[in-house]
Formats: structure tokens, sequence, C-alpha cells
């Protein structure tokens, strides 16, 4: 019995033995073919790159404000009469846009005018008998202190209800009315925005070590959240007391708004030019490797292989990057003139890749691109 317990463990021992030299050496051809495959080259599009000067720029967030903006109020306050206008109509200068009920007002003007009258005729024959020694000096100056008072007092009911005619201080555009007839409206509240938008403010603020740049007369571009241009304008205002909080700058550019593509209360992307040029390296966005670590660029060359024979491959290169433009994205530095930048695919690269280039199909590369053609 022990005898044959011994031959099935020699047989065992055997059959295990004989599987794992046949793994051992799957493992090896796996080593070995491991070791000689070589990656395909992936496909990537280049750019050669090129020196450009670039004018330096400033840019901040703005906000549009009108140049001529309220929100007309009640002064006095009343019962609205009547509405002479319609919401987002435009409006001239002087107009009469809402009345309030002046009745009352136009009675006691008629009284104190009648009171005015009688006291202009007593101080016309006062002045008459005063000449001729019929009556004292002093009788003809209480008759033309009753006269002043009296056209003082028409003065004021007169002013009183100029106060309860609300008119357009400016020629503009009419927002929603926050009236209606017969609505009782209190002292200082409010009835339409008039807005001015033919001319529009910009007001933003410049970081302190920036500010000497920034001077009354420069130009500047404004583009909306989609970095569509807007307008262009010039540098009319820079506050000569930076922010204690921010150490910010307040600056207001003043824009022509012909077409009225500026609306008061807007945030837009403030771009100044500064007049001064400086060397870069304009290479697509889609060419950056972002990381936190650092921002790089894929570099074509030749690359020797582990075999010693030569091959096109890339290394990645860490760059200082500038400001942005359209499709472009300015390098300071980190590139030389004439080397070839990968310009789509550097998600799958790493140094060492090989690759091969087809720039039939190129990324978008244009420092002003139109959204239309996108």
């Amino acid at each position: 019995m022990s005898k044959r317990m011994i031959q099935m463990l020699v047989l065992v021992l055997v059959v295990v033995g004989a599987l794992g030299f046949v793994k051992f050496r799957q493992i090896q051809a796996g080593i070995a073919a491991g070791k000689s495959f070589t990656m395909p080259p992936e496909a990537v599009t280049t750019v050669v790159c090129q020196p450009a000067q670039w004018e330096s720029t400033i840019q901040a967030v703005g906000n549009v404000a009108p140049v001529q903006g309220v929100t007309l109020s009640a002064d006095q306050p009343g019962v609205v009469a009547k509405v002479n206008f319609q919401s987002g109509s435009r409006v001239a200068a002087g107009q009469v846009l809402v009345q309030l009920d002046t009745r009352q007002e136009h009675a006691q003007l008629a009284a104190a005018a009648a009171r005015r009258d009688l006291a202009k005729s007593t101080l016309d024959r006062s002045k008459k008998l005063v000449d001729d020694g019929a009556i004292s000096q002093a009788e003809f100056d209480q008759a033309n202190a009753q006269f002043k008072d009296a056209d003082a007092t028409v003065g004021v009911i007169q002013a009183s209800i100029d106060r309860k005619t609300i008119r357009a201080p400016f020629a503009g555009t009419a927002g929603i009315r926050r009236v209606n007839v017969g609505q009782y409206l209190n002292s200082g509240d409010p009835v339409v925005p008039l807005q001015a938008l033919d001319r529009m403010y910009v007001d933003f603020t410049v970081p302190q070590d920036q500010v000497t740049s920034v001077r009354p007369g420069a130009s500047v571009q404004v583009a909306d959240s989609g970095s569509v241009a807007l307008a262009t304008g010039k540098i009319t205002a820079v506050n000569p007391v930076a922010d204690e909080a921010t150490r910010n700058v307040q600056v207001q550019a003043t824009f022509s708004n012909a077409h009225g593509k500026l609306r008061p209360g807007m945030y837009v992307t403030v771009l100044i030019m500064t007049g001064r040029a400086h060397p870069v390296f304009a290479v697509p966005a889609s060419a950056i490797n972002y990381a936190p670590y650092g921002n790089s660029v894929f570099i074509v060359e030749q690359v020797k292989g582990p075999d010693g024979k030569p091959y096109k491959g890339v290394r990645q290169q860490f760059v200082q990057l500038g400001e942005g433009r359209g499709d472009q994205v300015a390098v300071l530095s980190g590139i030389k003139p004439g080397e070839e930048v990968v310009t789509s695919g550097v998600f799958k690269l790493r140094t060492g890749a090989a690759v091969v280039v087809n720039n039939t199909v190129m990324p978008s590369n244009n420092a002003a691109p139109k959204p239309e053609d996108s």
C-alpha cells in the first residue's frame, strides 16, 4: 500500500513539474516578446514655431454703464393722472412722461394769481400817491412787500405743479414703466428707467503693478462671455487713488454704441492695448498639455531607440505661457525657432513615443477667429 502511494506521489510530482516547466517556458517567451515589441507610431499634426510680435495687453472684467442713465421717480406725492409714453419707446429731452393730479394746485394758483394782480394794482396806485405826497414812503414799502409776497406765493405753487410733472431730462430710451393711471405715488417712488444708449461707459479695475501701462486715450476692446468682440473705445479716466482693500485702480473707458450692442449692467471682458510689442511663439491652444505641475508641449525630433536606430519621436518640453488670443496661446519661453510642435493628439503622447505626422486636417490656428466659421 505504501509503495503504491509513493508511486502516485512521484507521478503527481512529475506531472506538476512538467506543467511548471511548460508554463515557465511560456512566461519566458512572453517576456522576450514584450522586450522586442514596439508601439506603433501615433498619428499627430504639427506646426513649425516661428517668432511673432504680439502687442502687450491687459485683460480685465468690466461693467457697462450709460453715460446718461437714471431711474425717474416721483418728486412730490400724488395720483397719476396721465402716462404719456410707452415702455421701450424713444423719448425727447423735456418730454412730459407722467403727469400727477394737480387740480388742487391749479385752483390755489388761480387764487394766488388773483391776489398778486390785486397787490400789483395797489402797488401801482401807491407809487402815484407817494409821488404826489399823498401817502408816506412806509405805506408804499408795505404795498411793495405785499406784491412781492403774492408773486412769490404764485411761484411756489407753480413750482409744486412743475414737480408733479415728470419730464425726460435728456433724450433716450424709456424702460418698462412702473406706474399706471390712478396709482398713488409717494415721494421717491420709481416711475421708469431712462437710458441714453448712444454712448456707454465701461468701468473696470487693473492691479496696481499694471496701472503704469494704462493711460487716457489708450485703445480698449470689449467682448462678451463668448469672446465675441462688441466695441472699441478709449480710456477716458484713471482713478488717481488705489482701493485700499484690493490695491486695484479703477479705470473708465468710453464707447460709441450706435448699434446698441452694449447694454447697461452687462459684464464684459476688457482688453487694453498698451502699445508695447514683445516677441512670442504663437501655437494653437490644442498644442498645450495643461497639468498642475506645469504646462508643456511635445517637440518632434529624431530619437535614438534602444537598438541604436533613430526614429521620429517626441520630447516633452515645459513652457511658460502668456495670454491667449482666439485659437492661439503665446509661449514666452521653452521652445526655439524652427522646432516642430505637436498640435493635436498630445493627450496620448509621452517622451520618446514614436509619431507619424499627418497634416491633412489641422486644428484651428487663428488669432481672431470668426464664430460662424468654427
